[in-house]
């Protein structure tokens, strides 16, 4: 009786996801689509980012903290949500965490298995850019192809600012793809959890023919893997089952997750100590 009040128990437990700011809301309608009875709590740290220019010690300080919230919330498993979060924290992250850690990293594998041009385009932060673990994939992955790298600056605050459609916004877009166009690439790599919202204008610059990455679903699919490893999928459906919290303005967090979400949300504060950056 016990062993299985325990096991029900970690069923009906939440999952935490969370990222710098509403990007990660990307992932978690994949998660939401692919395991509609799971409880979700996210957490948007938009009082902090963009993480993508900030030091190593600034984003494994606002992860940990993150990480430790979530485990107050008795999560089953968390899920970040952040490629620069992941280059930069996640296996720190997971020397200490007790519940299983997903995380992203660019799909720079398949992006190599479905271009025909032999030209990739991964776009990302900053620190996704310069990471190790991008690194890595371009070495296992890319010895038979062409990878350009491009920081796009300016993309995760036009999605944090709910300009998704913008004359802005597509400019922003034109500058960043057309030298990754120039070069023949005919797959674009989305390196970051922000850049599927501005999905639509991308493919408007980029044009049919280019194929555009989100690694997005494959995440889901690695969370209910890991879950029914554990015997901890959630059978049994609630009506509570999301939560959400931003370390930002509550209202401008509220508003702009309703217009990625496309359905009111409710938002609570996370109340967060000051870092040094």
């Amino acid at each position: 009786m016990t062993i299985f009040s325990d096991q029900l128990k970690v069923q009906l437990a939440s999952i935490g996801v969370f990222d710098s700011g509403v990007g990660g809301l990307s992932v978690l309608k994949e998660i939401r689509d692919l395991l509609p009875a799971e409880k979700l709590v996210y957490v948007a740290d938009s009082g902090f980012a963009p993480y993508g220019d900030k030091s190593n010690a600034y984003i494994i300080e606002r992860c940990e903290y993150i990480v430790r919230f979530f485990l107050k919330q008795q999560v089953k498993a968390i899920v970040v949500a952040c490629n620069t979060a992941t280059s930069v924290a996640v296996d720190g992250l997971r020397a200490w965490c007790p519940v299983p850690i997903i995380a992203m990293e660019p799909a720079i594998k398949p992006a190599a298995l479905h271009t025909k041009t032999g030209v990739v385009g991964v776009l990302a932060t900053t620190q996704t850019i310069a990471s190790a673990n991008v690194n890595r994939l371009i070495a296992e992955h890319g010895k038979d192809i062409r990878v350009l790298l491009r920081a796009c600056a300016g993309f995760v605050e036009q999605v944090e600012a709910g300009e998704l459609h913008s004359l802005q916004t597509e400019q922003l877009v034109k500058h960043h793809l057309s030298p990754l166009l120039a070069s023949g690439a005919d797959t674009l790599v989305l390196g970051c959890t922000h850049y599927p919202f501005l999905r639509q204008i991308l493919t408007q610059v980029a044009g049919e023919n280019v194929n555009i990455i989100d690694p997005s679903a494959a995440i889901a699919k690695e969370l209910k893997r890991r879950l029914t490893e554990r015997n901890a999928l959630n059978l049994h459906a609630t009506n509570e089952n999301e939560h959400f919290f931003t370390s930002g303005d509550c209202d401008v967090s509220r508003k702009i997750m309703t217009q990625l979400l496309g359905r009111d949300v409710a938002v609570s504060p996370l109340l967060s100590p000051p870092v040094n950056a």
